[in-house]
C-alpha cells in the first residue's frame, strides 16, 4: 500500500513541474525521468524511476521499474519488479519480479515472473503469473494461468478459455455464490467464497499488530520517503527548493493555504454529489484531495529536513548527496514523531496540510502574497 501512495504521488509530478520538458538524471545503472511525455529508450539501464503524463518503457531493463502517470505503457521486459500506478497501466512486456500495479484499468498482457498484486476498476489478467495472485476490482477478467494461490475480490468476475488456477482460489464479495468459476479453471473444492462483510469481521483488531510491526512499518516508510524525495530533488531541484524555501519562510502561511484548498476540495466533492448529475466527478475531486495531502507531505517532510540541517548550522543543500540528505533527515524525524499517540498524527497531518498549501501557493501565487 505504501508504494501504490508513493507512485500516486509521483503521477503528480509533472504538475509541480508545471509541464517542463522531460528531465533525465542518471547514477550509475539507474535512470530518473520526469516530465510531461517521458519515454525510456536507452539501453544498459538497471532501476528505472518515471513520471509524466505518459509514461512508455521502450527499452528494456535488468533491474526494477517504479512508474507512474496518467498512462504507463510497459513494451519491453523488466527484469527485476514492477511498481506502477496511472489511470491506464498497460503491461506488454514480460516481468523478472513481483508486479504492484494500481489504476481505473489495468492489463496485464506478458508473464509475470513471481507474484501480482493489482487493483482496478477494470482489471485484465491476460499474461500467466508464475506465483500468488491479490487482485482487486470492479470487473477483473482472468484470461491466463496462474500458478499459485489467488485471492479475488471483485464485483463481477469473468474466466477466460484459457484461465487456469494452480492452487486455492478465495473469492470474496458481496454475493461470492453467484460467482461462476468454470471447472477447467480450477475444481470447486479448491475455491473458499466469502462475503464481503464476514471477510470484514474476520480481520484481526489493531491490537493484534505488534509494537515491532508498527516500528518496522514505519522504518520502511522511512526509507522509502527518503528515497522518494531523494529523487525528486535530483529531477526537479529548482520547483522543490522553491516550495520549500516558501515553507521555511512561512509556515502558518503554508498550513492555511494546505487547509483552505483541502477544505474547499472535499466541499467541492459533496456539492458535486448532492447534485447528481456531477456525482461522477465527486469521487475524481476527492481523489485529487488525497493526490494533494500526499504530495504535501513528501514536499514537507524535505522541507522539515532542510529545517533541520540549517538548525544544526549547516547551510542549503545544494547537491545531490545534501539533498538526500535532508529527505532521509525529515523522513526519519517525521517518522519517529508520527509514532506519539495522538499528537504524532497530528503533526503529520499539518506537515501533509502545509506542503500541500506549499504546492498551490506555487500553483495559484496569490498576488497579496507574492514578495
Amino acid at each position: 500500500m505504501t508504494r501504490i501512495f508513493l507512485a500516486f504521488f509521483l503521477s503528480i509530478l509533472p504538475a509541480i513541474a508545471q509541464a517542463e520538458e522531460a528531465e533525465t538524471f542518471r547514477i550509475g545503472n539507474d535512470a530518473f525521468i520526469a516530465g510531461s511525455t517521458v519515454v525510456h529508450s536507452g539501453d544498459g539501464a538497471d532501476d528505472l524511476f518515471m513520471a509524466g503524463e505518459t509514461v512508455r518503457v521502450a527499452a528494456p531493463i535488468s533491474g526494477s521499474a517504479h512508474l507512474a502517470g496518467r498512462r504507463v505503457e510497459i513494451g519491453q521486459s523488466i527484469g527485476g519488479d514492477l511498481y506502477a500506478a496511472g489511470m491506464d497501466v498497460v503491461m506488454r512486456g514480460a516481468l523478472g519480479g513481483d508486479a504492484t500495479v494500481s489504476g481505473y484499468s489495468v492489463e496485464i498482457r506478458d508473464a509475470v515472473g513471481e507474484d501480482l498484486r493489482a487493483s482496478g476498476a477494470n482489471l485484465t489478467i491476460a499474461g500467466p503469473v508464475a506465483g500468488t495472485a491479490l487482485l482487486a476490482g470492479d470487473i477483473v477478467r482472468l484470461e491466463s494461468v496462474i500458478s499459485g494461490d489467488v485471492y479475488l475480490s471483485g464485483r463481477q468476475v469473468e474466466f477466460g478459455p484459457e484461465a487456469r488456477i494452480g492452487g486455492a482460489l478465495t473469492l470474496v464479495s458481496d454475493a461470492p455464490e453467484k460467482i461462476e468459476v468454470p471447472a477447467h479453471v480450477l475444481p470447486e473444492d479448491r475455491i473458499t467464497r466469502r462475503e464481503m462483510a464476514g471477510w470484514q469481521r474476520e480481520m484481526p483488531p489493531m491490537g493484534a499488530i505488534s509494537w515491532g510491526q508498527v516500528i518496522w512499518r514505519a522504518l520502511v516508510g522511512v526509507v522509502v520517503t527518503a528515497a522518494l524525495v531523494a529523487l525528486i530533488a535530483a529531477v526537479l531541484p529548482g520547483p522543490l527548493a522553491g516550495m520549500r524555501r516558501r515553507l521555511l519562510a512561512a509556515p502558518w502561511r503554508a498550513l492555511w493555504f494546505g487547509f483552505l484548498g483541502l477544505s474547499t476540495m472535499t466541499g467541492a466533492a459533496v456539492l458535486l454529489a448532492m447534485t447528481l448529475i456531477g456525482m461522477v466527478l465527486s469521487s475524481a475531486v476527492l481523489l485529487l484531495a488525497v493526490l494533494l495531502g500526499v504530495a504535501g507531505y513528501f514536499i514537507a517532510v524535505y522541507a522539515f529536513g532542510v529545517g533541520l540541517m540549517m538548525a544544526a548550522g549547516r547551510a542549503e543543500p545544494d547537491s545531490l548527496a545534501d539533498r538526500a540528505l535532508a529527505g532521509a533527515l525529515g523522513a526519519l524525524a517525521a517518522g519517529l514523531i508520527g509514532l506519539v499517540p495522538l499528537l504524532g498524527w497530528l503533526f503529520v497531518f499539518a506537515l501533509a496540510l502545509a506542503g500541500a498549501g506549499g504546492l498551490i501557493l506555487r500553483w495559484l501565487r496569490p498576488a497579496f502574497f507574492s514578495n
